[in-house]
């Protein structure tokens, strides 16, 4: 009988074997995922996802506020160039801001609206980069029907469509697009994507921007990030510091918006539409597609600069204006409407 199988019983299985059901897994034995089944999934959350974004990008288009009549053609307008041209306006406006945080982020009680920075951004139709500029609000300009003045007058006189008239006008620069920030927008937008990193040069202490800041790099929150950015503080010329803190930034604060960790993260990239689309105010013609071109240039690093000045202006009744280096910021000007990158040699004197 030995070596031989008992009558009546089974045979005996040697441990270990696949069908004992002391070796399997819990709940069963486990079935094989196919490739097609994968793919099918994948198939699946990519729709969800395409759909997703297109509902999102057409939300968005259908948020943004739009401004009438800010680029409307005149008699000497500045012929069309390759390239797209914006025009980006911080206001001062307190617009949505309660006593209380007028009073946190020391913004006063300022009547009316005025720009507190100015760029314009050229977006060029080949492979070169992107190129930033910064217009001092204080430039001494001719204003179209209402003479010398600071730049920033123009916007206090004529709003948006004088004020990008005006830039127009003293450049010869085509402008595409007009985009448009407060005080209010500003915060919220820099909250929404979790506050931004910035390589703070030198201690600065503001009361008047509501602003204490150690040396070093360090993530500043929205409240910081105005102060950071209005400051007059610091430097041999604060207004040309301030626009360099400006560029510095603008070009922070839009590449933390456009990182995938904040796009693609509904609880950082929802609120930051909404804030984004509360904030902002653009012309007429511009919608999220261009929006979305105007983040990817942000994005690519581009080449920064302030336009040149040497002097002062005295204004009657506006006080000491800042006056430009009118060869220099021709060369500038120039090389933009040639969609060509800016001479290296004015560049190396005032790049930020």
């Amino acid at each position: 009988m030995y070596g031989k199988e008992r009558a009546g019983r089974s045979p005996v299985k040697p441990l270990g074997r696949r069908d004992d059901p002391a070796q399997r897994p819990p709940g069963g034995p486990r079935k094989r995922i196919s490739a097609g089944t994968i793919l099918k999934i994948l198939a699946g959350l990519l729709v969800v996802l395409l759909v997703a974004g297109v509902g999102l990008f057409f939300w968005i288009d259908s948020r943004l506020a739009g401004i009438d009549g800010v680029l409307d053609d005149y008699d000497g307008r500045p012929a069309d160039t390759p390239g797209t041209n914006w025009l980006l306006v911080g206001s001062d406006s307190r617009k949505g801001l309660t006593a209380a945080q007028r009073r946190k982020l020391a913004t006063g009680r300022a009547a009316g609206q005025r720009t507190d920075s100015m760029m314009l951004l050229h977006i060029p139709e080949g492979s070169d980069k992107p190129t930033l500029i910064s217009l001092p609000r204080d430039s001494a300009v001719s204003i179209p029907g209402h003479g010398r003045n600071k730049l920033n007058a123009a916007y206090a006189i004529g709003g948006p469509k004088l004020l990008a008239r005006t830039v127009e006008t003293v450049t010869g620069v085509h402008i595409d697009h007009y985009m448009e920030i407060g005080f209010a927008g500003f915060v919220g937008i820099v909250d929404a994507v979790g506050g931004v990193e910035i390589n703070v040069p030198a201690a600065v202490s503001d009361p008047k921007a509501g602003l204490k800041l150690k040396k070093g790099r360090q993530v500043l929150n929205g409240s910081q990030a105005l102060g950071f950015v209005r400051t007059r503080k610091g430097g041999a010329l604060p207004d040309f510091e301030r626009t360099k803190r400006q560029r510095q930034f603008l070009g922070a604060v839009v590449k933390k918006a456009a990182s995938p960790g904040v796009l693609l993260n509904p609880f950082t990239s929802i609120p930051l539409a909404m804030s984004a689309t509360d904030a902002v105010e653009v012309d007429s013609g511009t919608g999220a597609l261009n929006m979305l071109s105007l983040g990817l240039a942000m994005g690519d690093s581009p080449v920064t600069t302030v336009v040149p000045f040497g002097g002062e202006e005295i204004i009657p009744g506006g006080g000491t204006a800042i006056k430009w280096d009118r060869t220099k910021a021709l060369a500038i000007f120039n090389a933009l409407k040639d969609d060509k990158p800016v001479p290296q040699n004015i560049l190396d004197g005032t790049t930020g």
